[in-house]
């Protein structure tokens, strides 16, 4: 019997140093950093008029809500507010046109390294960033040129991106679970819209990355298989808005017991483009897609009821309930 209790205090001895000396590398590495992707990426000409509206239709959907700030109304970064406060302080980074503290000096292939991994210039991972692995080449050009044009958003702004305050649990996330995703090898095209269940897909793994908050939980989503992430648009993935409360994002599976299964076509657009779904107003930080096509709101309709359906209650009722 001695023998065992010494093996067992032996055993918890180990563990115990192992999880120290794990807290101890955590905390003094940080965020990792990680060798800059090289992308073949060809400088962006001036963008026609077609284009640079679509490169501000996908920055309005996919990067103003972080990067807008609205006091100096430019893409200038600020903090995010929306995040679970147990990852500390996190803030989105100037993404404007100043070669200092924006991104003015950054080239064309390096903005899609970032883009489709994560890693920057400097080789830091960027936290909390979505990941557009399967943004098509033709949004991913269209969002270049955009960040190159005139507008006011992406003007020379100074102001300094915000050093990150990561938590401890944060930090231990970037060392283990959050990693930036491979390149995967291209060309990337989308699929033609009249390929309304293939376009639908595209548009939910590729433009809009609608599994990423409505799959089960950020952790456990898959970057490179989307459809593989754990309760793939059944919902239920806790999130905040910018008052710190909690919301569930729903199920947009086609159950019609627990998801959007009974929805018609209109009502789904309506909930898109205006944030108005069957059961109410949706809750931040559900975006409004105001700009998005009939054509996107028919093609997201047949794909969400063509994937596997999920029996996930988020309660309706609950004020911690959004559609995303």
């Amino acid at each position: 019997m001695k023998q065992i209790f010494r093996i067992l205090g032996g055993l918890l001895t180990l563990a115990v140093v192992v999880v120290v000396v794990f807290a101890l590398y955590v905390q003094a590495r940080g965020i990792p950093r990680y060798t800059v992707p090289q992308v073949a990426a060809a400088a962006v000409a001036p963008g026609a008029p077609a284009q640079l509206a679509l490169g501000e239709k996908l920055v309005q959907a996919s990067c103003a809500d972080c990067h807008l700030n609205q006091q100096t109304g430019r893409l200038s970064g600020h903090q995010l507010l929306d995040t679970p406060k147990e990852f500390g302080a996190v803030y989105a980074a100037n993404i404007t046109q100043d070669p200092a503290h924006g991104i003015g000096a950054w080239t064309d292939a390096e903005i899609v390294a970032l883009l489709r991994t994560g890693i920057g210039r400097d080789q830091r991972y960027r936290l909390i960033m979505p990941h557009f692995v399967y943004m098509s080449d033709e949004d991913v050009q269209a969002v270049l040129a955009f960040l190159h044009s005139g507008h006011p958003w992406v003007k020379a702004d100074p102001t300094p991106s915000h050093e990150q305050e990561p938590s401890f649990l944060l930090k231990a996330l970037a060392n283990t679970v959050m990693k930036p995703t491979p390149l995967v090898p291209g060309p990337h095209v989308a699929p033609a819209p009249t390929d309304t269940v293939a376009y639908g897909h595209y548009l939910v793994v590729g433009r809009y990355q609608c599994y990423e908050c409505h799959s089960h939980d950020f952790k456990t989503n898959n970057a490179l298989h989307p459809e593989q992430s754990a309760g793939y648009l059944g919902g239920g993935n806790a999130l905040v808005d910018a008052q710190g409360q909690p919301v569930l994002s729903r199920n947009i599976t086609g159950d019609r017991a627990t998801g959007i299964g009974t929805w018609t076509p209109a009502q789904l657009a309506a909930a898109l483009r205006v944030g108005q779904s069957p059961h109410g107003p949706l809750r931040a930080p559900m975006p409004k897609y105001t700009t998005m096509t009939d054509a996107e709101t028919a093609a997201l309709y047949a794909y969400l009821q063509s994937v596997p359906k999920l029996t996930n209650n988020v309660p309706l009722s609950s004020p911690a309930v959004a559609t995303r």
